[in-house]
């Protein structure tokens, strides 16, 4: 209000007073207030300038930041158009980090050139702003001519300068550029270390963000929220819940825990070690929440299978004034999809256009999926090939995997033959397609999918299975006797075997290719019954699908050992109870 008052009053003449008015205009975002203004320099003449050095060129320079942060980059870019020419340097880069903030990569590199083209010299402030571009647009090629011009400025070895490159070599998947430029950097604050950690862990390299953090942590490095939330995120990837907990300390002791990057990172961290009580206690404690925050919570709940939740909180994101993204979507989908929901997830997929949401190949692949698992498969395949974009390999891989649970041979290898023209030679693939053959009974061709798969020097991925126990991750294969206590772990399998089949159950091995008695699901879970105390979950994760067998003598041993058994497999979260599956038996 008192802004607004101050515009009422004849306004100073002072250039310097009017550029201070608008900076607290744009710190404090008053759009309304910093268009009055604007309108009111230009009918009063006072700009636009044409004299570059005149005091009122810096005001109208202002007005590029103005705009920026009401989120109105093309109105920053009218600004920049409407200065006196030559611009200066400063204008250059204000316009440029307004664009690049923006995410619009086009116009950054266009006005990059331009600058260029105008003998404007990159400076510290331009080649961050071109270099966050790039790195949204992952171009290698790009990123090493920037690092290469940058090399020729007077910062090349500005510490502000070179994280950014490094930020792009990252977001680039140009690790070892990356690791050269930060090991070569004369000087490193929490960003670089960030930046790099980051890298790392979007690339999958858990080992390698754990050293970077204890090296970071052992060099006195103040690591930030950023920092934490990278390697919180390995620890979900990898369910290590020891370290990932003990993280979970060290933010509240360093007063980060209220940061919600780390709060989206926790939320993730316990939800996939299958403790979502957790999950929804750190997302309800949260302070400040961001949209990262809610999409967390939502992919959370729908991986566990609480549908309704899903739903719920999603009407309480709209209600707090968030707006759904693409990330938002592909958690309602996977939501419905988990729960054969169709009529909700053709709702949901409608509903983007009204929230300005592009569908992506996820989306679609989701809704494939949906159609797919309820039995609609020709209706699946129409979807596909109505698509308005290129059907990818998820796509086809999602139809392939609804055929098998189907049984329908048919369209399974149809689908298979849309992978292979693709490219896509996965072991899965081939197996999928031969596991369809064979439920179908289609011996024949199934063995010659198996050979189709051998000819191609393709070996089956191992299905692996882990328990974390005592602070040691121990984790099996099928078959596996070389564990420590495998003498134990068989024998109380034989022994709940026994009560499992006194009770009804009785092994189906159609699914299979190989009969083993004990997948390695199985093995983890006959472990957790000699080291879990009574009373706490069995907690298991798999790298692949649990087969239908494994799924029905997990329900068998929980209803005859009273035990609770949480499985992650590569698809959802199965929580075993007392002879049923949170799934209800649709996975």
């Amino acid at each position: 209000m008192q802004v607004q008052q101050r515009l009422r009053l004849p306004l100073p003449s002072d250039p310097r007073a009017l550029i201070s008015l608008l900076v607290s205009l744009s710190t404090t975002r008053s759009l309304s207030q910093g268009e009055q203004l604007h309108a009111y320099l230009l009918k009063s003449g006072y700009i636009p300038c044409s004299h570059p050095s005149s005091p009122y060129t810096l005001l109208s320079n202002h007005f590029i930041t103005f705009y920026s942060r009401c989120n109105l980059p093309l109105l920053s870019l009218l600004s920049f158009l409407s200065l006196p020419s030559p611009p200066t340097p400063s204008s250059w880069s204000s316009l440029l980090s307004s664009l690049s903030h923006h995410h619009l990569p086009s116009l950054t590199l266009s006005y990059f050139r331009s600058m260029l083209l105008a003998r404007v010299p990159p400076n510290r402030h331009s080649i961050p702003s071109v270099a966050r571009v790039i790195g949204y647009l992952s171009d290698p090629s790009l990123a090493r001519s920037l690092h290469g011009m940058s090399l020729k400025t007077p910062f090349a070895t500005d510490v502000f300068v070179l994280t950014s490159v490094l930020d792009m070599y990252a977001k680039c998947s140009l690790l070892k550029e990356a690791q050269k430029l930060f090991d070569e950097m004369p000087e490193r604050n929490v960003v670089s270390w960030s930046a790099l950690i980051c890298g790392y862990a979007d690339a999958g390299l858990h080992s390698s963000v754990l050293n970077l953090f204890r090296s970071a942590l052992h060099d006195g490095v103040e690591v930030n929220d950023c920092t934490f939330s990278s390697v919180i995120r390995v620890c979900a990837e990898t369910t290590l819940l020891g370290l990932g907990a003990l993280l979970h300390g060290l933010t509240i002791k360093f007063n980060l825990d209220s940061s919600p990057f780390v709060g989206s990172a926790l939320v993730s961290l316990y939800s996939k070690c299958g403790l979502l009580d957790s999950s929804y206690k750190v997302f309800n404690e949260m302070p400040e929440r961001n949209l990262s925050a809610w999409n967390s919570v939502l992919i959370a709940s729908a991986q566990h299978g609480n549908i309704g939740t899903v739903f719920n909180l999603f009407e309480a994101m709209q209600a707090a004034g968030f707006q759904p993204n693409y990330v938002t979507f592909i958690c309602l989908l996977t939501a419905c999809s988990h729960a054969g929901l169709l009529d909700e997830g053709k709702r949901y997929f409608s509903l983007m256009s009204v929230y300005g949401v592009e569908p992506g190949p996820e989306h679609y692949a989701a809704m494939v999926d949906l159609l797919g698992r309820v039995g609609r498969i020709s209706e699946a395949l129409f979807f596909i090939q109505s698509m308005p974009i290129e059907p990818i390999e998820s796509v086809w891989g999602a139809l392939l995997t609804a055929s098998r649970i189907h049984k329908d041979a048919n369209t399974a290898a149809f689908a298979a033959q849309k992978l292979f023209e693709m490219g896509s030679c996965s072991p899965g693939m081939h197996m999928l397609l031969a596991g369809t053959y064979r439920a179908a009974g289609r011996h024949l061709e199934a063995a010659q999918a198996r050979k189709a798969m051998r000819d191609s020097g393709l070996r089956k991925d191992a299905g692996l299975s882990w328990l974390e126990a005592g602070g040691v991750i121990h984790t099996f294969a099928s078959g596996d006797q070389r564990h420590g206590r495998s003498v134990e772990i068989f024998r109380v399998l034989e022994e709940v075997g026994k009560r499992m089949e006194a009770a009804g159950y009785e092994p189906d091995t159609s699914g299979v290719h190989r009969n083993v008695r004990y997948h390695s699901e199985r093995l983890a879970i006959g472990l957790g019954l000699l080291v879990v105390p009574e009373g706490v979950p069995i907690r298991v994760m798999k790298n692949i699908r649990v087969c239908n067998d494994c799924h029905t003598a997990i329900k068998y041993l929980t209803k005859c050992t009273g035990r609770v058994v949480v499985l992650r497999d590569l698809h959802r979260f199965h929580r075993f109870e007392n002879g049923t599956c949170s799934c209800g038996d649709f996975w």
